[in-house]
């Protein structure tokens, strides 16, 4: 039986959702969900595939891949009245109360919301080790410094100058994301996977000798230590989104068929 999914968001993330699903088998992609104010762009981009402003409720599955709005609009809804959902943006978990008004929307629906791993690795790993107990996580987000223009890293230090990697935040997950929700997501899901997003440190570098977001975790419990880095590309059509943040969403959909998941 094909599953029906509905995706939240056209941007980069769901246009290329929607090419690579094309043809899988058991899967169909049938409405995307945007603003009225955005529905003309959709329509033009999505082929026979309905826009809509509401997620339907003929259908079996959601992706979210919109943003923090899109959670309170559209995914907490749709939980509510029985529809599974899976959400990539994992930063928006960050507003207080978030995390626990997803839970009890699927409870009350009966269902399941998925947070996926998005732009980072180890994830699986972190949350198998929280089961045995951990005493710390860290995470260290580093880039170039123009990848953080726009940010109030412009207030701790000069961006065009410096020459030496310069840390511009040391704080838990929770604040990280207050500051730079832009760069909130793998902060967001590491912490969620591990400690929780108070209890998780974050150290952002601004670093003139790189030329690639570069992320590295640093693991420490039970089950001894684990030390994940990764330096991951953008997607073409949007050079602030990882590829592996589609790539997740896409392994995501092949388990839902394939009669062997990993």
């Amino acid at each position: 039986m094909t599953q029906r999914v509905t995706l939240i968001g056209f941007g980069a993330i769901g246009r290329t959702l929607l090419q690579r699903v094309a043809g899988q088998s058991g899967l169909c992609i049938t409405h995307i969900v945007v603003p009225e104010a955005h529905s003309v762009e959709a329509r033009e981009h999505s082929g026979n595939v309905t826009v809509v402003s509401e997620v339907p409720q003929d259908t079996d599955l959601v992706i979210e891949c919109a943003g923090h709005q899109a959670l309170i609009d559209h995914v907490l809804p749709a939980l509510e009245r029985g529809i599974e959902c899976a959400v990539l943006s994992i930063g928006a978990l960050s507003e207080p109360g978030l995390p626990e008004k997803l839970a009890r929307a699927a409870a009350c629906g009966r269902t399941q919301v998925h947070l996926l791993s998005g732009a980072i690795g180890g994830v699986d790993a972190i949350a198998s080790a929280r089961i045995a107990g951990l005493d710390s996580v860290t995470y260290t987000g580093r880039k170039p410094p123009t990848g953080w223009r726009g940010t109030p890293a412009e207030q701790v230090v000069d961006l065009d100058t410096i020459k030496e990697p310069t840390v511009i935040l040391l704080n838990t997950a929770r604040e990280a994301a207050r500051l730079y929700p832009k760069n909130a997501n793998v902060a967001a899901t590491v912490s969620l996977a591990g400690l929780g997003l108070d209890h998780t440190q974050v150290r952002l570098i601004a670093d003139p000798t790189v030329t690639e977001n570069i992320h590295h975790i640093d693991v420490r419990g039970a089950f001894g230590e684990m030390q994940i880095t990764m330096r991951g590309k953008p997607l073409p059509d949007n050079p602030k989104t990882s590829a592996l943040t589609v790539l997740s969403a896409l392994r995501f959909l092949h388990n839902r068929t394939s009669v062997v998941t990993i």
